[in-house]
């Protein structure tokens, strides 16, 4: 079973700060992916000053330090808060629901908080959802499409034609960044356009979005407040950000 890239990069990340080096070779083996890919990984983890590559490896980064605590302390607090929202979600999840959700980590966990209910139909781009939950209660519709190898999603025109094909009730949809100004923002485009058509086929919007996102832009405009009917996070927004949720009749959860 393959996992989402970023849980990946997080694998990693705690391995080097554990071990202080990691080798591509013995990386490829034990996450089930090529050596390539390892190396991909690595210059991500690079770019973002967790490692040093080295010939066949990499080692740790010695100033990567997010206030003396290492990068796997904080990644569990991630996991934690992400599996807060995704129990929010759950609560607006009914016996009958049908469901569309992009490939995003959190809406990932609301889907295995609901796996075991029967009659509950979701419609997805994630090829990490149609490999673990398969074998389900959850009746699982796939996009299809163009395979996207990092994100492990499908995208494209057929995974847009299939998306409008559904009426759902629901839209579980993450983001990258929350602007006040600016609105809903996201990194890939093509995500960008797979996520607004699956909104438009939606009753209810809901964003999911730790509280890091707030206060954040990303390249690509996502959607307005308009188009959104809730917005769940793990930690309570600042006064400004509830006045402007509630100005446009958004339910905020946190």
């Amino acid at each position: 079973m393959n996992m989402l890239p970023k849980e990946r990069l997080q694998i990693i990340s705690e391995m080097v700060i554990e071990e202080n080096t990691v080798y591509v070779a013995e990386l490829s083996k034990k996450l089930n992916v090529s050596e390539e890919t390892i190396r991909r990984d690595l210059e991500k983890l690079e770019a973002q000053e967790v490692v040093i590559r080295s010939y066949g490896g990499a080692v740790l980064n010695p100033e990567k330090l997010i206030n003396n605590k290492p990068l796997c302390s904080m990644r569990k607090t991630n996991i934690e808060n992400e599996k807060y929202i995704a129990r929010k979600a759950v609560d607006f999840i009914e016996e009958g629901s049908t469901i569309v959700a992009n490939y995003g980590s959190i809406t990932f966990e609301v889907l295995k908080y609901i796996k075991n209910r029967k009659g509950i139909t979701v419609v997805t781009n994630s090829i990490a959802v149609l490999q673990e939950l398969s074998q389900s209660s959850l009746n699982i519709i796939s996009t299809g499409g163009n395979v996207n190898p990092e994100s492990l999603s499908f995208e494209g025109s057929v995974t847009q034609d299939t998306i409008k094909k559904y009426n759902v009730d629901i839209a579980l949809i993450d983001c990258q960044g929350i602007d006040i100004n600016k609105g809903i923002l996201d990194s890939n485009e093509a995500e960008v356009e797979i996520k607004r058509t699956m909104i438009k086929q939606a009753n209810k919007v809901i964003v999911l979005a730790e509280q890091t996102k707030f206060d954040k832009t990303s390249l690509v405009k996502l959607f307005n407040y308009e188009d959104i009917d809730i917005i769940i996070t793990d930690k309570e927004p600042r006064e400004e950000w509830i006045s402007l949720l509630h100005s446009h009749d958004i339910k905020s959860i946190y």
